[in-house]
């Protein structure tokens, strides 16, 4: 009894460390977005700045990076592979849920050894491909390499897939429905928790990479809002108040997205679907 007072402070004392670690990155790029130069320079990057009406750097950060035309093109991108993402992962993990089929436990095998190769190894195979399919320099460029179903979508479709009831199934084929038509009818709704949370971590994962579009698109109008963050750093320094208004405009649409569709990851998958 007299090490549960101890034992809760440590609880606290844990749980105060863990916010602060959350919460301290944020702080630091929000109280820094409003500072000019100057003022980064001789303030500091933790104290808090002089006016949070100074909102000029927001407007340099939207002329220098052209953050409107790296919005486009990242929307393009995010809204074309997520359309591409939903229709192959359900689609497979429907086939591989639902039936069984000479080949379905090497499939799987694949998908799980695709993951198990470093994406290092195969980056100048891959780059050879795109540049072979005149791809190179263009927007379809990172939409064919974030289209593809990876494991994890899959396995997430899986989970909610094993929890819809197969009588759905079966009363729609006695009423005559084909498969595809069960997909589109019944599987395809009944995922929307598990497609919830495919569209936050896919578009999270899109949205913050650098590497594939600074690969493959280095023309400076195909410029996405990871890479145009770049206009800001250069070898020897970087424009640190500029860099973090870029980050605070950035991280707007993501926490939007989260705080829109949060709602639906945790809801039952088969809500309402067999009724008495």
């Amino acid at each position: 009894m007299k090490q549960q007072p101890v034992l809760k402070s440590l609880q606290y004392f844990l749980l105060m460390a863990a916010v602060f670690v959350v919460v301290f990155p944020p702080y630091v790029v929000f109280v820094n977005a409003f500072k000019d130069k100057s003022e980064f320079g001789s303030a500091g990057p933790f104290t808090l700045p002089k006016s949070f009406a100074n909102l000029e750097n927001f407007r340099v950060v939207f002329e220098r990076a052209h953050l409107a035309q790296a919005f486009g093109n990242t929307f393009v991108i995010i809204a074309v592979s997520l359309v591409g993402n939903v229709i192959l992962g359900t689609m497979v993990a429907y086939a591989i849920g639902r039936f069984d089929f000479r080949g379905k436990g090497l499939v799987m095998g694949a998908f799980l050894a695709a993951t198990i190769i470093p994406t290092i190894t195969t980056q100048v195979a891959v780059f050879s491909i795109i540049q072979s399919l005149h791809l190179f320099n263009t927007l379809y460029a990172p939409i064919l390499l974030y289209i593809g179903a990876d494991v994890v979508q899959i396995y997430i479709y899986l989970q909610f897939i094993k929890s819809i009831p197969y009588e759905l199934d079966e009363s729609a084929m006695i009423d005559g429905a084909s498969l595809f038509r069960i997909y589109r009818k019944i599987i395809f709704p009944l995922l929307t928790p598990a497609t919830a949370t495919l569209v936050i971590l896919k578009t999270i994962n899109i949205y913050n990479d650098l590497y594939i579009p600074y690969l493959y698109m280095p023309k400076a109008k195909l410029g996405v809002v990871s890479t145009s963050i770049m206009r800001f750093a250069g070898i020897n320094q970087a424009e640190w108040n500029y860099i973090c208004a870029a980050i605070l405009i950035i991280m707007l649409p993501t926490v939007i997205l989260y705080l829109v569709l949060q709602k639906f990851i945790f809801s039952g998958v088969t809500s309402g679907a067999v009724k008495a």
